[in-house]
C-alpha cells in the first residue's frame, strides 16, 4: 500500500481547515467547497485504504520525530481492521455533517470559522484513529478538546453556550491530567510510546504497574467519553449547533475514549480490578443516563443522555473483555445517533423549539417534516435495539459478551486468557445492560410518540399553527440555540439527503456481524452472532419498555380527551405565545413511568448540584480569598513600602534648606552628640 494514502486522510481536512480560515471571510463563496471537498475526499480515501488493507492484515510504519532521553516519539501509522472500520465511519458522518451545515447555518456570519473547526476536528479524530504512537495520539486527543470548546460555544452571544463550552473544556481536562500521567507511566514500563511495543509488553507481562496505568487512563476515558462521574458536560453541550452534536456525540470525540481502551485492551486485561471499575462505571452510566433521558423535555438533551448510556454499553463490552462487540456497537451507534441528531435539527428547524412538549402541540408536525419523521423512527428503532435494525445486532453482541464473561468464558479473542476478566464484571454489565435495554425502549417510544403523535397537536386550533412556539416545561433543563430558520420554508435538500444516507447503515449494517467472514474477519475473528438467550431477553425487555411507554402515553392522552387533569400539576406547560393565558396538559408517559423519580431524573439526580457544592463553591471561595489576599494584603505591603519611602523622602527634603550655616550647626551638633556618647 502507498503510505501517502493514509497520510492524506487526516492531512486533507487539516489543510481544508487552514484554507477555509484563510479565505473564508474574503471569499465567502469558497467557504462551503473548502469545507466539504477535503472532508469528502478523505472519506473516500479512508474507504480506499480499508479496501486495500483487506481483512486480517495490519500495516505499521514509523519515523522518529525527536529523541527524548527516554522512549522516542515517532510519527507512526498503525492500520488494521479496527482503524479501517472507524475511519470510514468518521469520514461518512463528517461529510454528512459538513453538507448538512451548509443549509443549517446558511445565514450564520461565522460559518467559515465553524466549518474550519469542523474540518480540524475531523482531522484530529483521523489522527487518533491512525496513530501508532501514544504521544501523537494525545495530540489529536487534545486538538479535539480545543475544537469542541469553540464549536460548543459557537453561539457565544448566548450565556448557555459560553458556560457549556467552558464546562466541557474543564471537565474533559480534569480527566486528561491523569490520562497524561497514565501515558507516561505506560511508556516508562514498556520502554516505548509505540502502541505495538506497549501491547507486546502487556502480552509478555512486562508492565510493572498495570492497575495504576489502567485507572489513570480510565480517568481520561471517563472525561472524553462522558462516563460517570465526568459525564455532566455532555447534556449541557447541546447549546452548540445541532450538526456539532451529531459530530461530537456520534463518531468522533465521545468515541475516542472507547476506541483507546479497545486499542489498549491487553493492558486492561492485566488488571482485574481495573475491569471491575470499568464495569461499575459503565453500569452507573447506563442506568442513570437512561432514567434521565426518560424525563427530559429538550429533544437534544434526550439524545445526549442516550449517547451517554450507549457509550456505557461500549464500555461494558470492554469490561467484559470483548472489544469486537464494543467497536461493533460504536460504529452502529455512530450511524444511528448521527441520524437522530440531524433529524432532530430538521424537526427543530420546523418547530422553532427544542421542547418536545411544545412540539406535541404543533398540528401536523410529522407531515411538515416527513423525511425527519421516518428517518428518526428508523433510528429510534435501532436505538431501542429492535430487529432487524443495526442497533439490535450490536446491542446483542454486548449482551452476549457480558453473558460469557459472567460465566467465566470471556470472549477475549486471543488478547488474553478468559480468566483475566472477573466474573463480577460480567454480571454487573449483564444486569445493568438488560435494565438499560428496558429503559431505552421506553424513552425511545416516549420521544417518538410525544413529538410526532400527540393528540394535543392534532386537536390544536388552526390559529396555533400561526403562533410562536410554546415555551418548554417550567423548571426543565433546556439548551436552546439561536434559531435563524424560517418555519414557513421547508428544509433544503442539503438537510434531507444526509438523513437517508445515514439511514442505510442504520438499517443494514447489523447483518455484517452475522457471518464470520464479514465483519468478524475484519476485527479479531470472534463471533458477533447473538445467542438465543440474550436475543430473546434483550429484545423482550426492549419491547416491554416500548409497550410500557405506549400504555402510559395512551393513558395520558385519554385523560386529555376526557378533560381530566394530569396526575401532577408539573405536567402542565404554558400555551403557545399569543394564546390565552391558559395551560395545556402534556401527555408525557415519562412522568407516569418514573413517578417520584421524574423530578430528580429531569435534573440529572442532582449530580451537577453536588459538584457545585463540593467543588465549584470551594474553588470560587478560594479564588475570592486569593483575590482578597492579593489586593488587600500583598498589594497593601507593596503600597505601604512605596508610601514609606515617599514619606522618608519628604522628611529628608525638608532638611535640605541650602543654608551652609544650618548644615555646619547640624554637623557640630552631631559631633558633640557622638563625643558625649563615647565619653559615657
Amino acid at each position: 500500500m502507498n503510505l501517502a494514502l493514509p497520510v492524506l486522510v487526516p492531512a486533507l481536512p487539516a489543510l481544508g481547515a487552514a484554507a477555509t480560515l484563510a479565505v473564508g471571510k474574503k471569499a465567502p463563496g469558497l467557504a462551503r467547497p473548502l469545507a466539504i471537498v477535503p472532508v469528502a475526499v478523505s472519506a473516500v480515501l479512508a474507504l480506499v485504504v480499508a479496501l486495500q488493507l483487506g481483512t486480517g492484515r495490519t500495516l505499521d510504519a514509523a519515523t522518529r520525530l525527536t529523541p527524548t532521553g527516554g522512549p522516542d516519539i515517532a510519527l507512526s501509522v498503525h492500520l488494521d481492521g479496527f482503524t479501517s472500520l472507524i475511519s470510514v465511519l468518521v469520514g461518512l458522518v463528517a461529510t454528512c455533517v459538513q453538507v448538512y451545515s451548509t443549509a443549517y447555518l446558511k445565514e450564520d456570519r461565522r460559518y467559515p470559522s465553524y466549518a474550519a473547526l469542523v474540518s480540524l476536528f475531523t482531522a484530529a479524530m483521523f489522527l487518533v484513529v491512525y496513530s501508532g504512537d501514544l504521544v501523537v495520539l494525545l495530540v489529536g486527543w487534545e486538538v479535539m478538546g480545543v475544537c469542541s470548546y469553540f464549536l460548543i460555544g459557537h453561539h457565544w452571544e448566548s450565556a448557555d453556550a459560553r458556560s457549556a463550552s467552558l464546562k466541557a473544556f474543564l471537565v474533559t481536562k480534569l480527566g486528561d491530567v491523569p490520562f497524561l500521567f497514565g501515558i507516561f507511566l505506560l511508556a516508562a514500563d514498556a520502554g516505548s510510546f509505540r502502541i505495538t511495543d506497549v501491547l507486546s509488553a502487556a502480552t509478555e507481562g512486562r508492565l510493572g504497574h498495570p492497575t495504576l496505568v489502567a485507572l489513570l487512563l480510565l480517568a481520561g476515558v471517563a472525561g472524553k467519553s462522558a462516563q460517570f462521574p465526568l459525564h455532566t458536560w455532555l447534556p449541557d453541550a447541546m447549546a452548540g449547533p445541532t450538526p456539532v452534536s451529531a459530530l461530537i456525540h456520534a463518531a468522533t470525540m465521545v468515541a475516542a475514549g472507547i476506541y483507546l481502551v479497545a486499542r489498549l485492551l491487553p493492558v486492561f486485561l492485566q488488571s482485574g480490578a481495573a475491569l471491575v471499575v470499568l464495569a461499575v462505571m459503565a453500569a452507573v452510566t447506563m442506568i442513570g443516563s437512561a432514567l434521565c433521558a426518560l424525563a427530559q423535555d429538550d429533544l437534544k438533551r434526550v439524545l445526549a443522555y442516550s449517547t451517554v448510556g450507549q457509550l456505557g454499553y461500549m464500555a461494558g463490552a470492554l469490561a467484559s473483555g470483548d472489544r469486537e462487540a464494543s467497536v461493533f456497537h460504536l460504529v452502529s451507534h455512530g450511524a444511528f445517533k448521527a441520524l437522530l441528531f440531524l433529524a432532530a435539527g430538521v424537526v427543530i428547524h420546523a418547530a422553532h423549539t427544542n421542547s418536545i412538549s411544545a412540539m406535541s402541540r404543533i398540528p401536523g408536525l410529522r407531515r411538515t417534516v416527513p423525511d425527519a419523521h421516518w428517518t428518526m423512527g428508523i433510528a429510534l428503532f435501532a436505538l431501542a435495539g429492535l430487529p432487524p435494525f443495526s442497533g439490535f445486532f450490536s446491542k446483542e453482541a454486548v449482551l452476549t459478551a457480558a453473558e460469557h464473561a459472567a460465566n467465566g468464558e470471556a470472549l477475549t479473542n486471543g488478547l488474553g486468557p478468559a480468566s483475566a476478566v472477573p466474573q463480577a464484571a460480567g454480571w454487573i454489565v449483564l444486569i445493568s445492560a438488560a435494565l438499560t435495554a428496558l429503559l431505552t425502549g421506553a424513552y425511545a417510544a416516549r420521544l417518538f410518540l410525544v413529538t410526532f403523535h400527540s393528540p394535543a397537536g392534532a386537536a390544536a386550533p388552526a390559529r396555533a399553527a400561526q403562533a410562536a412556539p410554546a415555551a418548554p416545561e417550567a423548571d426543565a433543563p433546556y439548551s436552546p440555540e439561536p434559531d435563524e430558520a424560517d418555519p414557513a420554508t421547508a428544509e433544503p435538500p442539503a438537510m434531507r439527503w444526509p438523513l437517508w444516507v445515514l439511514a442505510v447503515p442504520t438499517i443494514g449494517f447489523g447483518v455484517a456481524g452475522l457471518r464470520s467472514d464479514w465483519l468478524p474477519a475484519l476485527l479479531d475473528g470472534g463471533s458477533l452472532r447473538p445467542t438465543g438467550v440474550t436475543a430473546v431477553t434483550g429484545t423482550g425487555l426492549a419491547v416491554v419498555g416500548v409497550l410500557a411507554a405506549y400504555g402510559a402515553w395512551r393513558s395520558a392522552t385519554a385523560r386529555l380527551a376526557t378533560g381530566r387533569p394530569a396526575p401532577a400539576a408539573a405536567g402542565r406547560v404554558p400555551e403557545q405565545a399569543g394564546a390565552p393565558a391558559a395551560e395545556v396538559v402534556v401527555a408525557d408517559p415519562g412522568r407516569t413511568l418514573l413517578g417520584p423519580l421524574f423530578g430528580p431524573a429531569r435534573h440529572g439526580f442532582g449530580v451537577d448540584r453536588l459538584y457545585h457544592l463540593l467543588f465549584v463553591r470551594p474553588v470560587v471561595a478560594a479564588a475570592r480569598l486569593v483575590r482578597f489576599l492579593d489586593r488587600e494584603v500583598v498589594e497593601g505591603y507593596v503600597q505601604g513600602s512605596g508610601i514609606g519611602a515617599n514619606l522618608l523622602g519628604r522628611a529628608v527634603r525638608l532638611a535640605q534648606t541650602g543654608n551652609a550655616q544650618t548644615y555646619l550647626s547640624a554637623l557640630l551638633a552631631g559631633v558633640v552628640l557622638l563625643a558625649v556618647l563615647v565619653a559615657v
